[in-house]
């Protein structure tokens, strides 16, 4: 039996070919089966993986490299992290297509079915890794260590995030439409102006209060 505070963890190397997203589906199915985990989240999950590598299949990327996969499980699947690295540069960026556009909504789905997603560079090598949080309802998310960049439209209450120079707490996080019908986010903080900016745009987050040091914030170098 698995304990709820055990994180189990499985990766694979996928060819750049689109037989590769069933495969890392079959993956998924295989290892929630192996680790005894409940299926609450397996579908979105399922969901979200076969986005994301569908995503970085499209990816320009150098001679034959490959596709990297990472999943992990908390919470006997209460929790399942979601990880897809492949070689190319760029970031990847949420559309907003027209009702007559057949494509380019991976990420939107992604956007909402996620928990909360990001990008991240790769510690060793070229390129990046996108990466998903898919809970359970009411599980508590895996405490981030460490800071992470991510959609601001994924941004929680409660979170830090940098700005200006400094950690802020997030007081609060509401939506709106542009004029132009995009969406937009705003952002209270605990200090200073609120932040206003587009779904899509990456901000460096980090779980709980801001560090501090005698006397507050601490300021980026």
């Amino acid at each position: 039996m698995v304990e709820q505070s055990e994180t189990l963890e499985a990766r694979l190397r996928l060819v750049r070919r689109r037989s590769s997203v069933p495969r890392a589906r079959a993956l998924l199915r295989a290892k929630l089966g192996e680790w005894r985990a409940c299926e609450a989240p397996a579908d979105m999950a399922e969901l979200v993986l076969s986005e994301l590598v569908t995503n970085a299949l499209r990816v320009a990327v150098p001679g034959d490299r490959m596709i990297g996969v990472r999943i992990r499980c908390r919470g006997r699947g209460a929790s399942l992290r979601l990880e897809v690295s492949d070689a190319g540069g760029g970031r990847p960026v949420v559309r907003r297509p027209g009702e007559l556009e057949t494509g380019g909504r991976g990420l939107l789905l992604v956007e909402a079915l996620a928990y909360r997603w990001g990008v991240d560079e790769r510690s060793a090598g070229i390129g990046k890794t996108v990466w998903a949080e898919v809970m359970a309802p009411g599980a508590s998310p895996e405490p981030a260590s460490v800071e992470a960049e991510i959609a601001a439209a994924t941004v929680r209450p409660g979170q830090s995030v940098r700005v200006w120079g400094a950690w802020c707490t997030v007081r609060s996080v509401r939506s709106e439409r542009y004029a132009s019908g995009g969406l937009a986010v705003v952002i209270g903080l605990d200090d200073g102006p609120g932040l206003r900016m587009d779904a899509a745009e990456p901000l460096m987050v980090r779980d709980g209060a801001p560090p501090t040091a005698a006397g507050g914030p601490v300021v980026a170098s």
